[in-house]
């Protein structure tokens, strides 16, 4: 009676070991099936801003569609569509306004532009006609300047050559000559209220306001 007991228990260890073994086994392939080696695990891409400009302290990507000017959208000024030159023309002696040159920068001039033209139209007049760009302003002296030569302009606001680049964290003010961002002159509440994503300075006080870059203004050109 012994030897059928000790056969009976022999053969249900074998087979419990080898179910052990069929099951680790299966385990084994559906995670090989579904794990992702080292090298096919996706990692979150690190967004990087670029370096030596001021970060937009703006909240909510919302906020570029708002303003009240009823003005065109900003597409122009950041699609990356070119402005030509066609039909291009420079504007007239009467049209335009020199004013006094940076102290610091013996060969820094500004002109007042006084036929309005979108942001990038502007631009493209100051590089076609005056081999300069919208004007980057670096001091409150040049601010000063600049507004006491445009506050007799009843448009109220002029084009200069800041504007937004970038989106989301990386959000930036920046200026179309490529020089540094180490001054600014903002309104109140500016620029955190309103829309668009140009930057002009108003005649009265010499404030600096975001604005929608489709809208005509004058604008000043430096060369």
């Amino acid at each position: 009676m012994k030897f059928p007991l000790l056969l009976a228990l022999l053969v249900g260890g074998a087979s419990a070991l080898h179910l052990s073994s069929e099951t680790s086994d299966s385990k084994s392939l559906l995670m090989d099936e579904n794990l992702p080696r080292d090298a096919e695990i996706s990692r979150p891409e690190v967004e990087e801003c670029p370096p030596g400009e001021e970060l937009m302290p703006l909240e909510k990507e919302e906020e570029e569609g708002s303003g009240s000017e009823g003005a065109p959208g900003d597409e122009g000024a950041v699609s990356g569509q070119k402005v030509t030159d066609v039909d291009l023309q420079c504007p007239n002696e009467e049209d335009t306004t020199s004013l006094m040159s940076d102290s610091g920068c013996k060969t820094c001039r500004y002109l007042l532009v006084k036929r309005a033209e979108y942001f990038d139209r502007a631009q493209l007049v100051c590089q076609s006609c005056y081999r300069g760009t919208l004007a980057s302003i670096h001091s409150f002296s040049v601010n000063f300047r600049i507004q006491s030569t445009v506050r007799g302009i009843n448009q109220g606001q002029v084009w200069i050559g800041a504007r937004i680049v970038g989106w989301g964290r990386c959000k930036r003010f920046k200026w179309i000559d490529g020089s540094s961002w180490n001054f600014a002159y903002w309104a109140s509440g500016q620029p955190r209220c309103g829309g668009g994503r140009c930057v002009t300075l108003c005649t009265k006080g010499g404030l600096w306001r975001r604005s929608h870059c489709g809208v005509r203004r004058p604008f000043i050109c430096s060369y």
